[in-house]
């Protein structure tokens, strides 16, 4: 059985290929229950009782992070854990409350979704035995309310068009009679949910969900990184996979196969890996590998932070490490920087929350179920250069991997202690000071470093790059560059995170300017990234300059060309935090401009629109814009071009000062 849908509704329901066209559902009874730990349960004798009979309790030892603990077992659900806290004055300590129960059921018996028998989880290639079905609507999912044409595509295309019932009645009977086991759909999200309230309207059956049946996923803005993101409601079939391709990040970094490995690590089916952002992928994976372990995973975090007196805690609480660059434009440079080095540092140094005080008695649980993946993201990082199709995998893995770290930190983290977050920092802080003096041991000149990546001048990389990975057993991946520009910030200081330069291989690597950056214009950024690759043809800074008349020809006669440029290409794109604003701002206006059209926005949501007239912040959403703020825009492509313009301008002012 080939497992790839999953779910419970006081059973475990599973739906698993059988063949290339036989499907099977299978219902487990499973029924919910939680672990209870009580310091002294003498005062709780009543309560002991009462759930004894009415819903069963058993006296047990179970294991956690932090040993064995003495208890019961009660066979309830959520519900009655929140009253048992309440009736203990929050005493009580609970475990394995809110896992998801297909998952629970998987991990305990030694198995995970997307695969066939014995096959290891941590395997880089496995067959992926499902039939897929690509449909897409024409419209817009916030402005459209009616669905009267799409595009179908199982190995044949079909276009469907007129009234939308005949529309939805077609794409349901296309639907059920391909019976694909996959559906790759953009904004499935949203147009499916509108889809089912027509066929409800009309009497007609939905056949995106085999069983007739949904499970569904409500909206909620959620923070990332110190940014307020929205995800939105989903209608989850069951037993069929639905990924909606444009908003899934997954889906996005891997492909249908980086969504698959992802349910293969975390035990979840691929409807949900497909809709999760990579840091609940990394929590559920430390879920599923507790509970393969025989671990409880605790409900509430019972590990605060302990009291420190405030120069420790300075001490400790420091993050990474950072170099500042010289503004400047630098030859024959070489960046380092290390492959996934916060999960290889909790690896190679055991940091776990019960290891890190005493990291040398016993393997830590975070540091033993990371190395396998570690190792896995090693192995798809060194094949990707030899086989295209594991750059989605590493991606994906790449991703899980940068959360855990943030994961040993965030409050609510089932298995995250902030003391493990600040020794890893420490620990990276350390490594690049390390690194540091062996580059500078070595003749070579350090020009910048952040957190993980250090850049610097001199002779080749290869002799670098051994040393450092010998003197400190962490891999690492060099880049050369015949010439790099660190930018200015506004006080005249150097940048951390912006910089361009022309790679060994004739490439030009961009960060942090304004083709990097997601609110950019698509006009002002195809400007600036025409103006880049034409300098990446350069391979010295006497060439470069030679350039600059080549750039301000570029940059005048994308500026000339403004006036007439269309309104689509001056879309701006931004994630509003909130709905009101104190001061008139782009925002702001651009959420009334949303409300005025009666489409609902939340915090989180990214927004187009197009700025009409810059002083009064007067805007219109993308799809109403028929003119904009010359001026505005103008002002948007003249700070492009400045970037672009550093390297000549620092290039003056160097010949100026040699005289």
């Amino acid at each position: 059985m080939w497992i790839f849908d999953s779910g419970y509704r006081g059973w475990v329901e599973l739906w698993a290929k059988k063949g290339p066209k036989s499907i099977e559902e299978s219902r487990i009874a499973c029924p919910r229950s939680f672990y209870l730990h009580l310091k002294d349960p003498h005062p709780h004798w009543e309560m002991l009782e009462a759930l004894e009979g009415l819903y069963g309790a058993e006296e047990c030892r179970f294991q956690t992070v932090y040993g064995p603990r003495e208890g019961y077992r009660v066979f309830a659900g959520r519900g009655v854990a929140e009253k048992i806290e309440r009736q203990t004055r929050f005493q009580a300590e609970l475990y394995n409350v809110n896992v998801r129960m297909d998952q629970r059921f998987l991990a305990e018996r030694g198995g995970f979704p997307c695969s066939y028998p014995r096959e290891s989880r941590f395997a880089h290639s496995f067959p992926v035995p499902l039939s897929r079905l690509e449909m897409k609507v024409q419209g817009n999912p916030s402005l459209d309310r009616s669905v009267c044409s799409l595009v179908v595509d199982d190995g044949r295309r079909r276009v469907l068009e007129g009234p939308e019932k005949a529309v939805l009645e077609d794409l349901f009977e296309l639907v059920k009679s391909a019976n694909p086991d996959v559906i790759l759909f953009p904004q499935a999200d949203l147009w499916t949910g509108l889809m089912e309230a027509r066929a409800r309207h009309y009497g007609l059956e939905v056949t995106f969900s085999r069983s007739g049946r949904f499970r569904k996923l409500d909206s909620r803005p959620y923070w990332s990184y110190g940014k307020v993101n929205h995800k939105h409601a989903a209608l989850i079939p069951e037993g069929r996979i639905l990924i909606d391709t444009e908003k899934s990040f997954t889906y996005r970094e891997g492909g249908l196969a980086g969504v698959l490995l992802a349910s293969r690590l975390s035990g979840l089916c691929p409807n949900l890996t497909s809709r999760f952002t990579p840091g609940t992928l990394i929590s559920s994976y430390e879920v599923y590998e507790a509970l393969a372990r025989g671990m409880a995973v605790p409900f509430r975090k019972r590990d605060p932070e302990r009291v420190r007196d405030l120069a420790e805690l300075k001490a400790a609480d420091r993050g990474g490490m950072i170099f500042q660059p010289r503004p400047g434009v630098y030859e024959k440079v070489h960046q380092l920087d290390f492959t996934s080095l916060y999960p290889t540092i909790i690896v190679n140094y055991n940091l776990s929350p019960e290891t890190v005080a005493q990291p040398a008695q016993c393997r830590g649980f975070l540091s033993t179920i990371l190395e396998p993946l570690l190792n896995l993201r090693i192995e798809t990082k060194r094949l990707k250069k030899s086989q295209p199709e594991m750059k989605g995998l590493d991606a994906v893995l790449k991703w899980m991997l940068v959360t855990c770290f943030g994961y040993t930190g965030y409050r609510n983290a089932k298995f995250g202690q902030i003391e493990v977050h600040e020794h890893i920092t420490g620990i990276s802080r350390d490594l690049l000071l390390q690194v540091k003096d062996i580059a500078e041991d070595m003749g070579l000149e350090v020009l910048h470093g952040i957190v993980d990546c250090l850049w610097v001048r001199g002779g080749p990389a290869s002799g670098f790059k051994e040393a450092v990975e010998r003197e400190t057993g962490i891999l690492t991946e060099a880049e050369s560059y015949h010439w790099i520009a660190f930018l200015p910030m506004s006080d005249g200081s150097g940048a951390y995170n912006r910089y361009f330069g022309r790679l060994s291989d004739g490439q030009v690597k961009v960060r942090g300017v304004a083709a990097r950056r997601g609110d950019t214009p698509p006009y002002v950024r195809r400007m600036q990234m025409e103006m880049l690759q034409a300098l990446a043809g350069a391979e010295d800074l006497t060439s470069l300059a030679q350039r600059e008349e080549q750039m301000r020809s570029i940059g005048q006669r994308y500026i000339l060309e403004l006036p007439g440029a269309s309104p689509e290409e001056m879309v701006i794109r931004r994630r509003v935090s909130r709905l009101s604003y104190t001061r008139r701002c782009a925002e702001g206006s651009a959420v009334e401009a949303f409300r005025r059209r009666k489409i609902q926005v939340a915090p989180g949501m990214e927004i187009g629109y197009v700025v009409r007239d810059g002083r009064r912040w007067s805007v219109e959403t993308e799809w109403d814009a028929r003119d904009f703020d010359i001026g505005y825009y103008r002002t948007l492509a003249e700070k492009a071009w400045k970037e672009v313009a550093f390297v000549f301008e620092w290039q003056r002012e160097k010949r100026r000062d040699a005289v």
